[in-house]
């Protein structure tokens, strides 16, 4: 096999260090699968897709499904073929050896977790504790992302025993959305008409399919940090396939049966009007006298652990790059005290709390799918390129297909060609110009330092 590279393109040295635990077994990697993509995309953006696309609201959520699937096939070869952590970052580099494209990469990961971190944090205040109390709803995101910045100081017992707890609690508030709908089905409420109608808007139904899927989309990403779990799997390469699809396909079975709820239940009109409450005003509408306060506090926990867990990525992602001397070595400081990487911590969080301060939820939502689609898009190509790699042990493989549709839909559904709205672009292109200044400051410190060692050396 041919020898492993770090994010910097540098070999590392003879490994000291103990490997992971590996206590993740089947059951727990797909629960792990589940709840990573269960969360703020279908809390928070129904409304919005509806908007986009009419009452047909189940097609884009079909649609995002099938195109992650594709993808999902990808991460399933490499993972089986390099059953490590790193997930998109170590493929890339491995796939084309350009440490630029690999730390770009890699920021974009961070800056998806930033976007989707922020738009949990809009949901949380301005959607599901307006149910509580009536305070300005920037008030308490930027409070939101302070907290969060607090516990991550602090330090969190991370254990994917307790994912499955967190998983149940956010799968139960879907269960609620689709058993009110299947009820109010059998009472006569409800309208089939609407599945089949589209809002174009004045543009083609391809337009506002493809505008929706782009949004939508959002709510199927997750699946690919499970590869990051890959250490600590007993035999990653037996059981990923397996827990992979079965969870993405639970995943996508929930989300489309709660997109054909709202959709019978809600005129499209009213599921726009209502936004991030979209699926509160579907419980309101299929069930009259259900406490929408329990299912608020459902959605205050859903969202929540969602935005800590990316987070966490986020500055984790950030202290690792500072740790591969590709950013400046001072974002990988830790607190004597909390071991925690404290200088990340306020980097990522400053950067969230502007983002929720000036950025609506629909255009967070939306850059954060445009990001990872970028970087699927890469992904999808590499593991095409990583077929001249031979390793020893057998693995998974997709059929060459599957890969190829992959890049092609990924690249499509990121391309202003899917109707995607310029906001999105720019948002996602300040945060990359944030990642090229912090490499750019880097390398020239580094030029300095070997100058300056090169002078005394004579």
């Amino acid at each position: 096999m041919a020898s492993e590279t770090t994010a910097s393109g540098a070999t590392p040295g003879p490994a000291a260090q103990p490997e992971l635990k590996r206590a993740i077994g089947p059951k727990l990697l797909l629960f792990f699968v589940i709840g990573d993509i269960l969360g703020t995309g279908i809390y928070a953006l129904t409304g919005t897709v509806a908007g986009k696309v009419g009452g047909a609201l189940w097609v884009p959520f079909l649609l995002a499904f099938v195109v992650a699937f594709l993808t999902a096939f990808s991460y399933l070869e490499l993972v089986g073929k390099y059953p490590r952590a790193a997930g998109a970052a170590l493929y890339t580099n491995r796939a084309f050896g350009i440490p630029f494209l690999t730390f770009m990469v890699a920021f974009a990961v961070m800056s998806s977790g930033l976007t989707s971190a922020s738009s949990a944090a809009q949901a949380f205040s301005g959607t599901y504790l307006q149910q509580f109390v009536s305070v300005p709803a920037w008030v308490i995101a930027i409070g939101f992302i302070v907290l969060l910045a607090l516990v991550n100081y602090r330090g969190v017992g991370e254990s994917v025993k307790a994912n499955v707890v967190l998983t149940c609690v956010e799968l139960t508030g879907l269960l609620i959305v689709i058993a009110v709908g299947f009820l109010a089905l059998t009472q006569g409420k409800g309208d089939p008409g609407r599945l089949v109608e589209f809002n174009t808007q004045g543009q083609t139904t391809l337009f506002a399919i493809t505008s929706a899927t782009s949004l939508a989309f959002f709510a199927m990403v997750g699946f690919e940090d499970s590869v990051n779990m890959a250490e600590e799997c007993q035999d990653p390469v037996r059981i990923f396939p397996r827990s992979m699809l079965v969870g993405m396909g639970v995943a996508g079975l929930i989300y489309l049966l709660v997109a054909l709820t709202s959709s019978l239940l809600v005129p499209v009109d009213e599921l726009k009007g209502a936004g991030g409450g979209a699926l509160l005003k579907v419980v309101q509408t299929g069930a009259e006298h259900f406490p929408l306060k329990l299912f608020a506090f459902i959605g205050l926990f859903a969202v929540s652990n969602s935005a800590l867990i990316n987070m966490l990525m986020a500055s984790r992602l950030v202290y690792g790059m500072a740790n591969e001397r590709i950013i400046p070595r001072q974002f990988g400081r830790v607190h004597p005290l909390r071991r925690t990487p404290w200088v990340s911590i306020l980097f990522t969080s400053a950067i969230a709390v502007v983002l929720v301060s000036t950025v609506d939820l629909a255009l967070l939502g939306g850059t954060t799918s445009l990001l990872l689609l970028a970087v699927f898009t890469i992904v999808n190509i590499a593991v095409l390129v990583l077929r001249r790699e031979k390793v020893e042990h057998r693995h998974f493989r997709t059929p060459t297909a599957v890969p190829i549709l992959g890049a092609v839909t990924c690249a499509y559904l990121a391309s202003p060609l899917s109707g995607r709205p310029g906001k999105e672009y720019l948002i996602a292109g300040v945060l990359l110009l944030v990642g090229l200044a912090l490499w750019g400051v880097n390398h020239l410190f580094l030029r300095r330092g070997r100058t300056r060692a090169g002078a005394l050396a004579e």
